[in-house]
């Protein structure tokens, strides 16, 4: 097994990671970046650059139902949800390429593999099973992401209940559909396949839609949706699901009473947790808490209480708010922090808006 030595090795390659990694070599740290699926991480392949032009696709078929308001005309209009499908994993293809070119540009290494922490400084890389490669550094950066986030008795199946990968690749537009969770996810989710003609319900727990939005937002937007056609509860939750044939049966609590809703898909949206299993992190002193690595003012880990290893963790990785642009403000931050300049990444300062 090649043991390859560097200065930083970034662990993951979504926004947080790949951008920490462009950035320490501008800094001219010899950098390594480890991913085992998709460059551009989860934002970049499976939500905020694919969803959206999903959404542009839907905000047209929209239009199209308002011809007559702008002077137009047209007759038999009807989309191909495969091609919209398409166009929307052609985006995510080519900003991902994108990724890869800047990687090459500043001369990060990319490894293609599972990264698993080894040991103080070192990192084994596996593909497939097989060793591919270790490598050791004075600084290793956490950046590995999150995923979707299952509930018990409402764990997704793939085909009737989807998370947000197969609600982004639909073979179909489903005529009924439920979201659980209102959050981004959940309410871009609801107003692609609302536009697209499925009838849409969205059970949200707590009292408002876009919960960690400000109140103003959120009723402004649940006004908006509901003028649209769309179905709100909130302060309700899902009790339970029941396949019946090619549907689907929900039970719906709110306030103490219980209804049934019937629909022929379910998209599970109630957040995510981190990727904090199998990367070594049980063979160090890095304390996770919920899924979420504890980090200290300027992101460092509690490893070894030895500072000359430090062992950084990135915004999702330490569940910080899920926005891309928070994330690549660490990164950038940090990056500085490895580089021994004495600029803190202060990010108390930090704007959370979305990507």
């Amino acid at each position: 097994m090649a043991e390859t030595s560097f200065d930083l090795i970034v662990l993951g390659g979504g926004p947080g990671g790949y951008v920490a990694a462009i950035r320490a070599a501008q800094l001219g740290m010899k950098t390594a970046l480890v991913e085992r699926d998709q460059l551009g991480g989860v934002c970049l392949n499976w939500g905020c650059i694919p969803t959206k032009a999903l959404l542009r696709s839907s905000e047209i078929y929209h239009l199209l139902d308002r011809l007559d308001e702008f002077g137009f005309s047209a007759k038999d209009i009807r989309f191909d949800a495969g091609k919209v499908v398409a166009r929307s994993r052609a985006v995510a293809k080519q900003l991902s390429n994108g990724v890869a070119y800047l990687l090459r540009k500043n001369k990060v290494t990319v490894f293609d593999g599972h990264g698993r922490l080894a040991g103080k400084g070192r990192l084994a890389i596996e593909k497939d099973g097989k060793p591919l490669a270790e490598l050791t550094a004075g600084h290793i950066v956490l950046a590995t992401g999150a995923r979707a986030r299952a509930l018990p008795g409402l764990e997704p199946d793939g085909e009737r209940v989807w998370t947000y990968k197969e609600a982004m690749v639909p073979a179909a537009i489903p005529k009924s559909l439920l979201v659980i969770g209102s959050g981004a996810i959940g309410i871009e989710f609801a107003s692609f396949y609302h536009d697209m003609g499925a009838e849409v319900t969205v059970v949200e727990v707590l009292d408002r839609v876009l919960p960690v939005e400000d109140e103003e937002i959120s009723a402004l937007a649940r006004k908006s949706f509901e003028k649209q056609g769309i179905k709100i509860h909130t302060s309700a939750m899902v009790a339970s699901l029941e396949c019946n044939g090619e549907t689907i049966t929900a039970r719906v609590e709110t306030g103490g009473q219980r209804d049934e809703l019937s629909v022929e898909r379910v998209i599970i949206a109630v957040g995510i947790i981190g990727n904090v299993e199998d990367i070594g992190l049980e063979n160090t002193g890095v304390m996770v808490e919920r899924t979420r690595v504890v980090v200290d003012e300027w992101l460092r880990t509690g490893h070894l209480r030895d500072r000359r290893s430090r062992r950084p963790a990135l915004a999702r990785a330490q569940g910080k708010p899920r926005r891309s642009n928070l994330r690549r403000a660490h990164c950038r931050g940090q990056r500085r922090t490895s580089a021994r300049s004495p600029q803190h990444p202060g990010l108390h300062i930090l704007p959370t808006t979305g990507c």
